[in-house]
């Protein structure tokens, strides 16, 4: 979810008469630890820990109830019992104790007055560790890089920002939100990167920023993984798996290797756990709810588009593009649009699919589909006329509605089109920048009438 749409999350958590002790997902650098300690200048009192550190470890090991631990935190941070109303305990790293992850629910239910936070990466493994885990006592709240708005309030474009929320937007803002769209595509939307482009305003700056962040990932694998092969295989992937980017992926051999499918696919859902590279199934249904089709093969997801440019070595020659559809065979701007509508889930891990066609001998495939209300709207991705919609004509002459959407470098504008097969139906032409106002658009588009 986004940064914007967090902040009032927060707020709003911090205000509800029936709050939930909260765990902030994601992973690793997307900004939970920084996120949750500027939240906690709104309190009085606020006591942060990190359970990486043995000393703020020891309350959960050395102690059995919340009570007990409270005691001995307000003792040692020096906050007096009544102010716990006003007093925000944040757990970091929460992952490192299976116990303190299990505890959560009796602060729930026992001190229900102080407000509790826990952020952590690879939770997945961690929760597996726990013996009861807290369901329905606990919330979560899922924390992605940043999308394009939030790129825009970090770069102080709130003019910008605004002109891009309009919907429809105005023509007069395309060339400048192309512009930043295209600098954004280009270095992606992990925190640490864009504060370091920020100051330097310079690519050249950035490298050591990407290997630290992919380095720590690879560095993870140690924890992901229960064996030399697993590890051999994760890092296998990592080092493999962005030369993938504009293919469907077959396990077997991934990254011309000798790894069965099997144990290729248990690597990748353990990254797909990690949130670091996710596997997207295609689906074959044209109505709500939309199932993936395991049984066919995915493309990947990585957490940051800017990190898959660094790991392809294509940001100078991106910088030089006027289109960037055509980066890296035309993978990159799908690639990014996907994670900017996966940005938008924030309380659940929900990924979006792409549609294949039933018959074997057409190899149909549309970008991402769009779930609203009872429709599935079908999203093409590309540059070019409309003559190339193959895919998009067979998806809606299968479909029960008339909507579909091209995103493109183009100008927004609506038309009323028709298939090959002559279904007439409306294609609405969005600029690749208007990703994180999808939801917005498809509510004023379907409004629209034939």
């Amino acid at each position: 979810m986004g940064w914007l749409n967090v902040e009032n999350y927060l707020n709003k958590w911090k205000l509800s008469d029936s709050r939930k002790p909260l765990i902030i997902r994601g992973a690793r650098q997307v900004g939970k630890t920084t996120l949750i300690r500027d939240f906690s200048r709104t309190y009085k009192h606020e006591i942060i820990l990190n359970l990486e550190k043995p000393g703020d470890r020891h309350y959960f090991e050395n102690f059995d109830d919340v009570q007990t631990i409270l005691e001995a935190l307000l003792l040692a941070h020096g906050i007096p019992s009544s102010a716990m109303s006003n007093t925000l305990l944040f757990i970091d790293e929460i992952q490192e104790s299976p116990k303190a992850i299990q505890l959560l629910r009796y602060f729930y239910e026992e001190l229900p007055e102080l407000h509790v936070i826990s952020a952590g990466s690879l939770l997945e493994f961690a929760m597996q560790k726990v013996q009861s885990f807290p369901v329905g006592r606990v919330e979560f709240l899922y924390l992605h890089p940043l999308n394009f708005q939030e790129y825009l309030e970090a770069i102080d474009k709130q003019n910008l920002l605004e002109y891009l929320q309009l919907v429809p937007i105005k023509p007069v803002a395309h060339k400048l939100l192309m512009d930043a769209f295209h600098r954004y595509a280009i270095i992606g939307g992990m925190p640490e990167v864009i504060k370091v482009d920020i100051q330097q305003k310079n690519l050249s700056d950035l490298p050591r920023t990407y290997e630290s962040i992919w380095g720590t990932y690879k560095n993870d694998v140690e924890k992901y993984t229960s064996n030399d092969t697993e590890r051999k295989i994760i890092k296998h992937l990592m080092d493999t798996a962005p030369l993938h980017l504009d293919e469907r992926v077959k396990f077997q051999g991934f990254g011309n290797s000798n790894y069965r499918s099997r144990e290729v696919g248990e690597a990748f859902r353990t990254l797909d756990d990690a949130k670091i590279i996710r596997l997207i199934y295609p689906t074959t249904d044209l109505k709500p709810p939309l199932k993936p089709d395991l049984k066919k093969s995915p493309r990947l997801q990585f957490l940051d588009t800017g990190l898959v440019n660094y790991a392809l070595g294509i940001q100078l020659e991106m910088l030089a593009m006027s289109d960037l559809n055509s980066a890296y065979k035309g993978a990159v701007i799908p690639h990014l649009v996907t994670q900017e509508l996966i940005s938008l889930q924030s309380i659940s891990a929900h990924k979006p699919n792409f549609w294949v066609r039933e018959k074997s001998q057409s190899n149909a495939e549309v970008d991402i589909l769009y779930s609203y209300q009872n429709l599935v709207i079908p999203i093409e991705i590309k540059s070019g006329s409309k003559g190339s919609l193959k895919s998009l004509h067979q998806f809606i002459d299968a479909a029960d509605h008339p909507y579909a959407i091209r995103m493109y470098a183009g100008t927004f504008n609506v038309e009323k089109a028709v298939t090959p097969d002559q279904k007439p139906y409306l294609l609405m032409n969005l600029p690749y920048y208007a990703g994180t106002c999808l939801p917005q658009y498809v509510e004023w588009f379907v409004q629209q009438k034939l």
